[in-house]
């Protein structure tokens, strides 16, 4: 149905899901009910200061995906029964990506940093990339030194080291965030240098492969 394609953010989220659901997604929580979800797209608490999916309350991925957090979460369960994975996007439509794009006024060579330019495909748009982080089961974020969608160094993984001995990061937020790289390393995910959030499941070549892209 091509008038999909142009679906606007205000459309429930049956008729989204429902989409979603044609491409072969499933809704993570069906796989492990456990893991928590708080959308951020779904709404305006995010970097771009717009609720793209309207009234979406369901994370969807590919089921090879989901079936890989039930792994990171039975991996946390292990080192800390008190604790949950918490995921604040999974899939990412073409039409979402295109439209973070347009609103994000930055240079280009800063906004690929945080955001794949929507004709190279993002990861996000196969459905094979989760931002995640770890919370309590109660709902309580551990401290992971900065807010997701943080924009900036400090959210770079790669410059941990630096920002510890600078006094920007503590050892508990570095300990926080080594504990989500460590359970989602085990379960097969890989991560970015620029978001300590981001992971991926697979390469970009290897879900234009295996997965429909989800425009």
């Amino acid at each position: 149905d091509s008038s999909c394609m142009s679906m606007s953010i205000d459309i429930d989220s049956q008729k989204l899901e429902n989409y979603l659901i044609s491409f072969g997604l499933v809704d993570i929580q069906s796989i492990e009910p456990n893991l928590r979800v708080d959308l951020k797209y779904s709404t305006t608490d995010n970097f771009v200061g717009i609720d793209m999916y309207g009234d979406l309350d369901n994370a969807f991925s590919q089921p090879d995906v989901a079936q890989k957090l039930k792994k990171a979460y039975d991996c946390l369960q292990e080192l800390d029964s008190t604790l949950t994975l918490l995921v604040f996007d999974c899939v990412r439509p073409v039409f979402v990506q295109q439209k973070m794009w347009d609103t994000l006024t930055m240079p280009i060579r800063e906004k690929t940093k945080f955001l794949s330019n929507p004709k190279n495909r993002s990861i996000h748009n196969y459905g094979a990339a989760v931002d995640i982080t770890i919370s309590t089961k109660n709902g309580e974020e551990l401290d992971m030194g900065t807010p997701f969608d943080f924009i900036g160094k400090l959210a770079h993984p790669r410059e941990e080291r630096k920002m510890l001995k600078e006094g920007k990061l503590t050892k508990k937020q570095i300990k926080n965030r080594v504990l989500l790289r460590k359970v989602m390393k085990k379960a097969g995910f890989f991560n970015i240098q620029t978001e300590w959030w981001h992971w991926n499941s697979c390469s970009r070549n290897t879900a234009k492969r295996k997965y429909k892209l989800v425009e």
